[in-house]
């Protein structure tokens, strides 16, 4: 897929604020930090459409952006903040969770986890709720630019061995790093998939 536009479309706090287009969706999270706005970025192409910045926590909203005039992606605030309070944290998972319950054009939800470390027991639990849930998701490793390819696969493995756990079967795994724009293509390549299966008659 060539990505001709990428436009910024609304921030909100409310699923039911979000774009009314029959559009299919696509949603990016990851704990802070997990490299989610560069990420972004890159598979669009674009050096700001999503803001980064080196103090984790910075996306606290929905933000919508239209790609190709055809398809929305959705970058929503990270889970596993250590610097804000018990009702502020609160507040952002009720938003989320309202968000990835009730929004009938989500497609996918592009679950980030950072490679270079073991298996984080809150991205477990993340993942585990999300197919208590039914809310279709894939795994997505990011900055495999930083560490080996013999460590990368180690790294995976242990997932795949604590998945393994509870799942019968494994979700979709894009190794992905914002800056050498692996794995992007990848992605793209899966979204176009699913896009042209899209039924807009379905979130009418």
């Amino acid at each position: 897929m060539k990505i001709k536009s990428a436009d910024f479309v609304i921030s909100n706090t409310d699923y039911e604020l979000c774009p009314k287009e029959a559009l299919p969706e696509y949603a990016f999270i990851g704990r802070s930090n997990v490299g989610k706005s560069s990420l972004i970025n890159a598979i669009v192409d674009r050096k700001n459409l999503a803001k980064t910045s080196g103090k984790p926590g910075k996306t606290q909203l929905i933000n919508h952006f239209k790609i190709n005039n055809n398809w929305f992606l959705v970058d929503l605030p990270g889970y596993g903040y250590a610097k804000i309070s018990k009702t502020k944290r609160h507040e952002f998972k009720k938003m989320i969770n309202n968000y990835l319950l009730n929004r009938k054009n989500l497609i996918c939800l592009f679950v980030l986890l950072d490679i270079r470390h073991n298996t984080q027991k809150i991205d477990i639990e993340f993942m585990q709720q999300m197919g208590e849930e039914g809310i279709p998701f894939v795994m997505v490793f990011t900055k495999s630019d930083k560490i080996s390819q013999t460590q990368i696969i180690k790294n995976i493995d242990k997932y795949k061995e604590e998945m393994l756990k509870y799942w019968e079967s494994l979700p979709e795994i894009f190794i992905t790093s914002s800056e050498k724009q692996i794995g992007t293509n990848d992605i793209l390549n899966f979204i176009e998939k699913y896009n042209k299966g899209f039924d807009p008659t379905l979130v009418q």
